[in-house]
């Protein structure tokens, strides 16, 4: 930073409104050492396996996802802490300054990206006098340096690719990626290829000509193409009933009964009791029995008819345990898996009353549920009811209830003095000026701030 601007130090409050942005700042830095006490303890429950306590490998699927349930969190936000919380037990001095309050979470998230035990001091430093944004600053070009470094050396290249997508707010998918430069090769000569393919379609119509639209919307139409021809070409596995098939064998003691090869039959499939017998894979290799129903819930069925001596006599059409327009409507009702904390989209249609056992295959007895928690209905010991207005309850194994999305505990008393009592006691002396940067207002010179920062951290 140069040519620093001198503004006055901070004086005693003499307005309401000096008073009032002064308790705003002591509550913000109380807020902030709360917060790194809700890492600490967020870094023990995942280190302990504690969101997952209980319901072994079908429950949560990370500590982030129990936390988008127990808190209401925004799963990319409990992410966030999680990956924070982890970074520093291995950063001492920052984790210091935030349990003082004299530093932001917005700060730490930055400087957690890049900050190592060598290089953490300067940073922290860097952190206390400037502001949220200068560390986000610092913190890209940091990162930015870092990838540079790394691509110069092309054993790492590999490491550095990504694609990320979102959708904006007019719904469009914006996408971003970075890709090793043989992948980049084949990727561009597939949308060039996609291209001329759009072009001579173009010429064979009565519309405008292909070469006509911009540079820009030709390559996104490619990609387009280029979408809907790996899914045509079978790259897309579908849902579990085209991944799997059931073949029901039938056997007729007398050949003279049975239809004609093609002809559809319908044979009795229930299992008294509800029990279900292992199945076997075409391998030959027995499955159990919770997972062959798992895999006949939403799967695809074909009968075979065969003679007393194994001939085959009939092979029936191929039927799907839900219909596409009924699994559309399921869609639209869950919108992904319905058990608590989940949500992924890719999922399985469930038979909640099996269909081996007399189970309808309607929308009131059907719900999507991811592969995991699928298993963990059929395989896992988990229970759900599904009532008449759609409303599904999870039970764990023992019986116990998981709520859909749990209450917060009541709060006793007033919550900031409560806040303020507890720091009190761990010895914080927090007050208006605990988080105040010791910015003076220059113009941060980035190169020299970056370069200061990382040559000769220690």
């Amino acid at each position: 930073m140069s040519d620093p601007i001198q503004i006055p130090t901070l004086q005693p409050p003499t307005t309401d409104l000096d008073r009032l942005g002064d308790q705003i700042a002591e509550l913000s830095a109380h807020i902030q050492a709360a917060t790194y006490r809700l890492l600490v303890l967020i870094r023990e429950f995942d280190a302990r396996g504690g969101w997952n306590s209980g319901l072994d490998e079908h429950g949560f699927r990370s500590c982030a996802h129990w936390l988008n349930w127990r808190t209401g969190l925004a799963l990319g936000a409990a992410r966030e802490k999680v990956r924070v919380a982890q970074a520093l037990e291995d950063l001492p001095l920052i984790s210091k300054a935030m349990r003082r309050g004299e530093i932001s979470y917005s700060k730490v998230r930055a400087l957690t990206r890049v900050a190592t035990p060598e290089t953490e001091d300067e940073l922290l430093e860097f952190a206390l006098c400037g502001t949220a944004a200068h560390v986000e600053k610092v913190v890209r070009a940091w990162r930015r340096v870092d990838r540079l470094e790394a691509m110069e050396e092309g054993d790492q290249l590999h490491e550095h690719r990504y694609l990320q997508s979102y959708t904006d707010e007019d719904g469009m998918l914006v996408v971003r990626a970075r890709l090793s430069p043989e992948v980049g090769a084949v990727f561009r000569k597939a949308l060039e290829a996609a291209t001329e393919e759009l072009y001579q379609r173009s010429r064979e119509s009565d519309g405008p000509c292909f070469s006509e639209v911009p540079a820009e919307q030709r390559r996104a139409d490619a990609l387009e193409l280029l979408a809907e021809s790996a899914l045509e070409g079978g790259l897309d596995p579908g849902t579990v009933g085209d991944r799997y098939q059931v073949v029901v064998h039938v056997k007729r003691e007398n050949q003279k009964d049975a239809p004609p090869l093609g002809d559809e039959v319908t044979p009795n499939v229930g299992v008294e009791d509800g029990t279900s017998s292992n199945g076997t894979l075409e391998s030959g290799l027995d499955v159990p029995a919770g997972t062959s129903r798992r895999l006949e819930c939403d799967s695809s069925r074909v009968v075979m008819t065969h003679a007393p001596n194994g001939s085959i006599l009939n092979v029936g059409r191929k039927t799907r345990a839900v219909h596409p327009a009924l699994r559309r409507v399921l869609h639209h009702r869950d919108g992904g898996c319905r058990f608590p904390g989940c949500g992924l989209d890719r999922c399985d249609a469930h038979h909640i009353q099996h269909w081996a056992d007399g189970g309808k295959t309607q929308l009131e007895n059907l719900l999507l549920l991811c592969r995991r928690h699928h298993r963990a209905l059929h395989e896992g010991g988990f229970s759900v009811q599904l009532d008449a207005d759609g409303t599904s309850r999870f039970y764990t194994p023992k019986g116990a209830l998981i709520p859909e999305a749990p209450a917060l505990p009541p709060l006793k008393g007033d919550p900031v003095e409560a806040l303020a009592q507890r720091h009190r006691e761990d010895g914080l002396e927090i007050d208006a000026s605990t988080g105040y940067p010791n910015w003076q207002g220059e113009t941060l010179d980035l190169g020299y701030a970056l370069d200061g920062l990382r040559i000769n951290p220690n």
